[in-house]
């Protein structure tokens, strides 16, 4: 009867991977991503949980690491972005946290860039988490905000506690990319603490600047 179930959970889990590798596909083809100001060197960028579907816009995959929580849902897609050639880091700030962060700075290391979704896994949102600014901290690489919108009706919000953004077929979206923040080798946690606080200030000044600025971007 156990072995029928594990059977069963299999087959769904594999159908769901399938189903979500042929709409990724599908959509990479489909969407558009006018992307402004995209960096010329390496970066680690950081991005809100609920934009997780601008790691479309990346220029070379091939170089680019994403880091993806390592719970059953996080399995889901990391197993399904491959399809894009997009690889991953599995941990968060609850599970693999630290094993996570060292694979992380070693990919940098490498010559690789990374991109992390800073209130995640599970929020709360809008509320940058200190691993960004250790990570950027020990490898000496740049973080680069990253704000994403579109006016499209396709671009749809779910009713998810971080809102997230779901771009369907032909949809037209901006991505802007904030100028490189370099963190400082030493830091004490009080001063960690404040850089997650610039660093959520320049996301959302970022964010309003693209909302408010949305076609002049697009036309550029």
């Amino acid at each position: 009867m156990a072995n029928g179930r594990k059977l069963k959970e299999r087959i769904q889990l594999w159908s769901l991977i399938k189903l979500l590798k042929l709409f990724f596909l599908t959509e990479q083809h489909l969407l558009k991503i006018k992307s402004v100001n995209y960096p010329k060197e390496q970066f680690i960028f950081s991005m809100w949980h609920c934009h997780q579907c601008l790691t479309y816009g990346v220029k070379d995959k091939s170089t680019f690491y994403a880091l993806i929580s390592a719970s059953n849902d996080g399995e889901i897609i990391a197993k399904a972005a491959e399809c894009l050639n997009i690889k991953s880091v599995r941990g968060s700030s609850k599970r693999r946290g630290v094993a996570a962060s060292l694979e992380l700075i070693e990919k940098l290391k490498e010559g690789n860039s990374v991109g992390i979704m800073v209130d995640g896994p599970r929020g709360p949102r809008g509320k940058v988490k200190d691993g960004i600014i250790n990570i950027s901290k020990i490898s000496g690489v740049p973080i680069i905000p990253v704000a994403w919108h579109s006016k499209s009706k396709l671009f749809f919000e779910l009713n998810t506690w971080d809102k997230f953004k779901v771009p369907i077929g032909p949809c037209q979206t901006v991505a802007l990319y904030g100028d490189p923040i370099h963190i400082p080798a030493e830091l004490t946690k009080e001063e960690t603490q404040e850089w997650c606080k610039k660093i959520e200030s320049e996301m959302n000044r970022l964010q309003k600047n693209l909302e408010e600025n949305y076609d002049e971007y697009l036309k550029k």
